[in-house]
């Protein structure tokens, strides 16, 4: 099934998307990679607030390539999920709704999706230069020092993704292939 969201995503809005569907999200979103999802983990741990709002938010795993010119954003290709698996299930406990990745979660990942009504989402790996297209801007907005791998807040429009595993614990990696086989 299609459909078309706006982003923060509350979680009204994430109890109602199931494994399989496609959507395309308009609003803002950010990103996120290995290196500020430590230096969030370890703000938490020293008791300090983390550098953005998280609650009804989205984080895209992506470290983008240089802007050309005119351009807001260069290729921006999913980064594998599983890299911040360690991580998820904490700042889904405090609020983030989604998180826009590729591959395989772990199960306590599933679990914190299940827990808190969200979802996880894939976006489509390879297809970087096409996906930077629904992207209309780009700001970093923490960890500057980190590169690629700040913390930067997108505006996207019609970005598509596939909700991968839903807040009922449905999982398309694993029904598509138990699909497949028949």
């Amino acid at each position: 099934m299609d459909k078309h969201i706006t982003a923060p995503i509350t979680k009204e809005v994430s109890r109602t998307l199931r494994a399989g569907d496609y959507i395309y999200i308009t609003g803002t979103i950010y990103t996120a990679r290995d290196a500020a999802h430590k230096r969030m983990d370890e703000a938490l741990a020293k008791g300090e607030s983390l550098p953005i709002d998280i609650v009804d938010q989205a984080i895209y795993y992506m470290g983008p390539s240089p802007a050309r010119e005119g351009r807001p954003i260069g290729s921006a290709g999913p980064t594998t999920a599983s890299r911040m698996d360690r991580y998820a299930p904490k700042l889904l406990d405090l609020g983030l709704t989604a998180m826009i990745g590729k591959g395989k979660r772990s199960p306590e990942v599933l679990d914190a999706i299940v827990r808190n009504g969200s979802v996880y989402l894939a976006a489509v790996g390879g297809a970087g230069a096409l996906l930077s297209k629904c992207i209309k801007s780009s700001e970093v907005v923490a960890y500057d020092d980190l590169g690629t791998e700040a913390i930067r807040k997108l505006e996207v429009e019609n970005f598509p993704v596939i909700v991968v595993a839903d807040c009922e614990g449905n999982n398309l990696y694993e029904t598509a292939i138990k699909e497949y086989q028949r």
